[in-house]
């Protein structure tokens, strides 16, 4: 079964990602904010990574530019998903090392398709 680790500091979008990912057949994980989700990826790195950008401690692409440096780092598909929208924030988060760029608020459907993209459905 293939893995995804959902960071984000909302409890709510959490759940709703669970849910979808669960429902496309991921075993996930969680991580309030990007130290705890390194942490995560340094025990067991996830195949995918369902990322928010504005977390408390370390945000979303802080943690992908550390994430990319790690050993292994590579390998999982980023998706971010944020409420920055404009063109700056997605080339920022492209250039960093995400895979896909999601819009909150997001549905199955979005998620199902960005997934697909990369090759992960």
């Amino acid at each position: 079964m293939k893995t995804c680790l959902v960071v984000d500091d909302s409890s709510v979008i959490r759940k709703v990602a669970r849910r979808i990912l669960e429902d496309l057949q991921f075993e996930v994980w969680e991580a309030v904010d990007g130290q705890e989700a390194l942490e995560k990826c340094r025990e067991a790195m996830p195949d995918s990574i369902f990322l928010d950008w504005n977390m408390p401690v370390m945000d979303g692409l802080e943690f992908l530019k550390l994430l990319r440096a790690e050993d292994g780092g590579n390998e999982p598909k980023v998706v971010f998903c944020t409420t920055e929208n404009d063109v700056a924030h997605i080339a920022k988060a492209m250039r960093a090392g995400a895979n896909e760029y999601i819009m909150k608020p997001f549905d199955r459907e979005i998620v199902e398709a960005k997934f697909a993209e990369v090759g992960l459905t």
